[in-house]
C-alpha cells in the first residue's frame, strides 16, 4: 500500500512537471505569435502609407511612372503573402522577407525621386509621408528585433533538456528568425 502511494506521488509529480513545461512552451509560443503580429502590423502600416506617397509623387513626377508602378507592384506582392505564426517556416520567412525587401528598394527609389524634384521635396504632404515612412521603417526594425528576441527565447526553451523531450512529443518546433538582407554586409559606395 505504502509503495503504491509513493509511485502515485512520483507519477503525479512527473505529470505536474510535464504540465508546467507544456504551459511554459505554450506561453512562449504565444509570445512568438504576438511578436509576429506586431511585425505584420508595422509592415501593414508601411503598405497603407505607400498609396498616399505614390499619389503625392505622381502629381509632381508623372514621367517617373515606371518607378511608381514598381512601388505599387512590390506592395501588391508583399501584401499578398500571409503567414500563420503557428506554422512559421524558414521558407515562408524568406519569401516574406524577400517581398518586404523589394518594397524597401522600390521606396528608396521613390524617395530619391523626391530629391530630384525641388517642388516635390518642398511639398508638405510629401514631407509628412516621408517622415511617417521613416518612422515606420524604424518601427519595423524594432519589431523585427523583438520578434527575433522572442523567437530566440522560445527556441532556446524548447531545445533545452528535458524540455526538448516534451517539445518533440508535443509538436513544438523551432521558429525561424529575420535575417539581414543579402549583401548588407558590404558598405554602400557613396560617390559625389
Amino acid at each position: 500500500m505504502k509503495k503504491s502511494i509513493i509511485w502515485i506521488a512520483v507519477i503525479a509529480a512527473i505529470v505536474l512537471w510535464g504540465v508546467k513545461i507544456n504551459n511554459s512552451m505554450v506561453s512562449r509560443q504565444e509570445a512568438v505569435s504576438k511578436a509576429w503580429s506586431n511585425v505584420e502590423s508595422q509592415y501593414q502600416r508601411r503598405a497603407d502609407l505607400i498609396p498616399n506617397l505614390v499619389n503625392t509623387v505622381r502629381g509632381y513626377a508623372e514621367h517617373e511612372s515606371e518607378t511608381l508602378q514598381n512601388v505599387v507592384d512590390a506592395r501588391t506582392r508583399a501584401t499578398g503573402i500571409t503567414i500563420n505564426a503557428e506554422n512559421l517556416t524558414e521558407e515562408q520567412m524568406k519569401e516574406f522577407q524577400k517581398a518586404q525587401d523589394e518594397i524597401g528598394g522600390a521606396l528608396s527609389r521613390l524617395i530619391a525621386i523626391g530629391e530630384a524634384y525641388p517642388d516635390l521635396k518642398a511639398n508638405e504632404n510629401f514631407k509628412e509621408l516621408q517622415s511617417q515612412l521613416e518612422g515606420t521603417e524604424n518601427r519595423i526594425a524594432v519589431e523585427r528585433r523583438n520578434f527575433n528576441d522572442t523567437a530566440a527565447d522560445y527556441n532556446t526553451y524548447i531545445r533545452k533538456f528535458p524540455n526538448s523531450l516534451f517539445a518533440s512529443v508535443l509538436g513544438f518546433d523551432r521558429k525561424p528568425y529575420f535575417e539581414a538582407e543579402e549583401g548588407t554586409e558590404k558598405a554602400p559606395v557613396v560617390e559625389f
